[in-house]
């Protein structure tokens, strides 16, 4: 569960809020409160990747006064099963948006509570792959091909759907679905909200009847699956294992990838939602304030992470024009390019719940609004 990267960040309770860097009240009320905190949370275990978003909450420069704050680095698989299953040990984890979604609509999943911290966002046209040999070299191309994933649920392959029939009028049921039972990353499928049939063949979605998706041979990855002839073309977040090791049988579809999405936000300024932050729902109702003091502690750190790239004394990313291309991606998207909160991301998420409805990912359209917390609303 816990892997070796944890890093905890004490806070001094006899310190105001404001003389902690990054710091956020725990219950949002004055320091009188502190022992109460205390008592009902001295601790805060966030979960997640060691993103540069998060390295300032890792090391204590972003923080939640009145608490202890731990960060212990897991992927997006294990967060998922930690969060979907019993033990839930993680007051503060991250959460893949699309099976999430899922579990509140489809299970009535409460175990977590959503904040709009977006820790997680990827262009997704980087995603989609085809055989050198297809004869794919358009999105409408993928009409009629067999299209291999692992996690036909995943929230990339929702995005990638979703602008596959709105820029293209490709539909989710144009193309032949096979979805693997594992990935060429080594990651497994099982309780990580991603799959199209669990254990007994039941598919936890609502696919209309003779939806063209079927599961792939046992023990075949996507990489293998489209090497071997037995799909056309990929649809992952995973970057295929072929392609990595440079195979030349494999190839993206589009060839300008940059481009290909910059022209894309251009025309709808959305920036497509993977990951999102949750609270454990059981640590709220002990600690009302915990949603917004959370969120402004990720809030602190993301200013932090652009601090960093801001910087030219010494560069902090391994990229020799590292600052051009932030400047850049500043000139294009705006200044808080890697937005937070409810009404900066309306759009995204207003695009999540229609893709997952129109894609038969859930059983009803549900109000956005509903998944996050009500204290996180107006921000």
């Amino acid at each position: 569960m816990d892997n070796a990267m944890t890093t905890s960040t004490r806070r001094n309770l006899l310190k105001s809020a404001g003389a902690i860097a990054g710091g956020a009240s725990l219950l949002g009320t004055s320091l009188g409160a502190t022992s109460e905190v205390r008592r009902q949370l001295p601790q805060v275990k966030v979960a997640g990747y060691d993103y540069d978003r998060v390295k300032g909450i890792m090391d204590g420069r972003a923080g939640i006064e009145g608490a202890e704050v731990s960060f212990h680095y897991e992927d997006i698989y294990s967060v998922n099963e930690l969060a979907f299953g019993d033990d839930k040990p993680y007051e503060v984890s991250e959460l893949g948006l699309i099976p999430y979604v899922n579990k509140f609509i489809n299970k009535d999943y409460r175990g977590y509570t959503l904040i709009p911290v977006f820790i997680s966002r990827v262009f997704r046209h980087r995603n989609i792959f085809v055989r050198a040999d297809s004869g794919i070299e358009k999105p409408e191309d993928l009409k009629g091909r067999r299209v291999g994933t692992p996690g036909y649920g995943m929230s990339a392959n929702t995005w990638i759907r979703g602008f596959l029939k709105d820029e293209y009028g490709v539909e989710a049921d144009d193309m032949q679905w096979i979805e693997t039972t594992k990935s060429s990353d080594a990651g497994e499928l099982s309780g990580s909200g991603w799959s199209a049939f669990e254990p007994g063949g039941e598919s936890p979605y609502f696919l209309p009847e003779g939806f063209p998706l079927k599961p792939g041979p046992a023990g075949v990855d996507e990489s293998e699956l489209l090497l071997s002839g037995q799909c056309d073309a990929l649809i992952t977040a995973i970057t295929p294992q072929a392609f990595i090791d440079g195979d030349s049988g494999i190839k993206r579809l589009f060839h300008d990838v940059k481009a290909t999405e910059q022209a894309y936000f251009r025309k709808t300024g959305l920036f497509p939602i993977m990951h999102v932050v949750g609270v454990r729902t059981s640590a709220i109702e002990e600690n009302p304030g915990l949603p917004m003091a959370v969120y402004e502690m990720y809030s602190s750190a993301k200013q932090i992470a652009y601090s960093d790239l801001e910087t030219t004394t010494s560069l902090k990313v391994s990229l020799p024009w590292v600052t051009q291309e932030f400047e850049q991606t500043r000139e294009l998207m705006g200044r808080d390019y890697w937005r937070y909160g409810i009404e900066a991301n309306r759009k995204e998420l207003e695009r999540v719940m229609r893709y997952t409805h129109e894609q038969g990912l859930v059983k009803r359209r549900e109000d956005f609004l509903n998944l996050f917390h009500r204290s996180t609303h107006n921000t």
